[in-house]
């Protein structure tokens, strides 16, 4: 039977700053160890961002002590176990995993990577070299979606340690040094900057055992860590377009600060809202159904109350993401543009912009339509029935339990998952709506759109103007269309969004 334990632990002569969180398994047949750092991305210096990211990741494409990064994984091979490093704004997190039987074989790597690592000239060149060309080419070229949600943050938090992608930037990372990676470590990675968990089938005495040898191998030292940067208020509607080469549609982001966050016990009303209007990669959101399924539009439209960590991958949210400073969010997957448009429909040729301008409108729409009129019954009682047995699916494994609960107490919580289900069993239909009403906006916006070249003037210039937008169709799919949507058609390309500003941006010209 699993047993729980959320406590401090403390040995003689040592504090830990953070909690320790265990999660008993007897009949697990693995341990799973965590390191939390308190340190992401903003604890970057200025002039070099990404050494935060650069640092853990020399720390585990490294060795440790005399022993190679090649040497570690043939001695890993064998007893099919692993490690790996999730690095995010606020958190560093260092993740090892190994079948209990070959749990002393593989504590000394383990503890020798975190505790002695090599911080090898060849280990750190490798790491820099693709942390570079990442933000030099894969972040523009490799996914227009991804990019569009990079550009939103740094859109969102310019001006603030929240606002550069957590690989860095162009110029940053190129002045990044082997000493700045060895200084970096020792400063921000401290015993009294650490949150541990531990779950699985382990003894006390092993937890002891890794207890005092990280007391005696982690620096001391208190990190001075700096305050989280705060999301821009944006005036009006504030329009940013990255103009690229051959992009594949227009792929677009949006947001605005959001004061609330899992610690607050409304976040539970507004995920039922969310949920309702666009959760992650379901077919039923209204966004999906107004966007994708009814016009055929793109492959999908969603909403966020928080970061959503790889949401072009992951199906559920994964944890160790844990933040601070918060905001609203829609991810309109990539729209066809005018180009396209025009090679594929002889009835199109006289168009001049894509769907983007079209879809934005609907899409604020449908949020102005729920602030307005609220959620029914039916869909409260429907959407709150799913995300009860949703979220029991977030943590599956030990790994995703543990991190689960480790977030929890970021938040200042002792089971999120657990809390949120009690939550929203006793959650009321009048206290969504209010959170809707409290919490949702549309007149002050960012909004963030990858595009090509060939449909960036045309598109700043039908937003700036708040010209109409009508949707383009194909013949035969217009002809196959209901008269009601043909009509809300007619009333969406004339929605007034309150657009106060658009800026056009090269692309190369991004991150740097």
């Amino acid at each position: 039977m699993k047993r729980l334990i959320l406590a401090c632990l403390f040995l003689a002569g040592s504090l830990f700053a953070q909690d320790i969180v265990e999660l008993k398994q007897p009949n697990a047949n693995k341990v799973v160890v965590k390191l939390m750092f308190r340190n992401g991305s903003i604890a970057d210096p200025a002039g070099k961002e990404g050494l935060t990211v650069a640092t853990v990741q020399t720390v585990m494409q490294g060795g440790y002590g005399d022993v190679s990064y090649s040497a570690i994984q043939e001695k890993l091979f064998p007893m099919a176990a692993g490690y790996s490093a999730s690095i995010d704004k606020e958190v560093s997190i260092f993740t090892f995993s190994v079948h209990v039987d070959f749990l002393e074989e593989y504590y000394p790597i383990m503890t020798g990577l975190i505790l002695n690592p090599s911080f090898e000239e060849g280990d750190f060149n490798r790491v820099k070299i693709n942390q570079q060309n990442y933000v030099d080419q894969v972040i523009r070229a490799s996914s227009d979606e991804v990019y569009s949600k990079r550009a939103l943050e740094d859109l969102l938090f310019r001006g603030t340690n929240y606002q550069h992608m957590k690989q860095g930037k162009s110029a940053s990372v190129e002045t990044i040094t082997l000493d700045d990676v060895k200084n970096h470590y020792k400063q921000y990675f401290t015993r009294t900057n650490l949150m541990l968990g531990i779950a699985g089938n382990y003894s006390d005495d092993f937890l002891n055992k890794l207890l005092t040898d990280l007391k005696k191998g982690l620096p001391n030292s208190d990190a001075i860590l700096p305050r989280p940067g705060k999301a821009n208020q944006p005036n009006g509607i504030e329009v940013e377009i990255v103009a690229k080469d051959n992009a594949f549609g227009s792929a677009i982001f949006t947001g605005f600060p959001l004061n609330l966050t899992r610690s607050s016990d409304e976040f539970a009303a507004l995920m039922v809202a969310n949920s309702y209007l666009g959760e992650h990669r379901k077919s039923y959101g209204k966004l999906y159904h107004k966007i994708r399924k009814i016009r055929s539009m793109n492959y999908g439209d969603y909403s966020y109350i928080e970061w959503y960590d790889n949401g072009h991958r992951f199906q559920l949210p994964p944890a160790g993401v844990p933040r601070s400073s918060n905001y609203f969010a829609l991810w309109i997957r990539p729209v066809q543009i005018a180009k396209q448009l025009k090679q594929q429909y002889e009835e199109l040729q006289n168009i001049e912009v894509g769907h983007a301008h079209f879809a934005l409108r609907l899409a604020l729409r449908e949020i102005d339509n729920l602030i307005a009129n609220g959620i029914s019954a039916e869909d409260f009682e429907a959407t709150r029935t799913f995300l009860r047995s949703y979220i029991k699916l977030y943590a599956q494994t030990p790994a995703q339990q543990l991190g689960y609960l480790m977030d929890s107490q970021f938040y200042g919580r002792s089971d999120y998952l657990k809390e949120l289900d009690g939550l929203l069993a006793n959650l009321t239909l009048e206290q969504v709506n209010a959170a809707i009403k409290k919490y949702w906006q549309t007149e002050n916006m960012y909004i963030t759109i990858i595009t090509d070249k060939s449909e960036a003037e045309p598109l700043a210039k039908s937003l700036k103007e708040n010209a109409a937008s009508p949707m383009s169709y194909s013949n035969l799919v217009k002809s196959g269309l209901p008269e009601d949507v043909l009509k809300e058609d007619d009333e969406i390309a004339e929605y007034k969004l309150n657009v106060t500003s658009v800026k056009i941006v090269d692309s190369a010209n991004t991150f740097q």
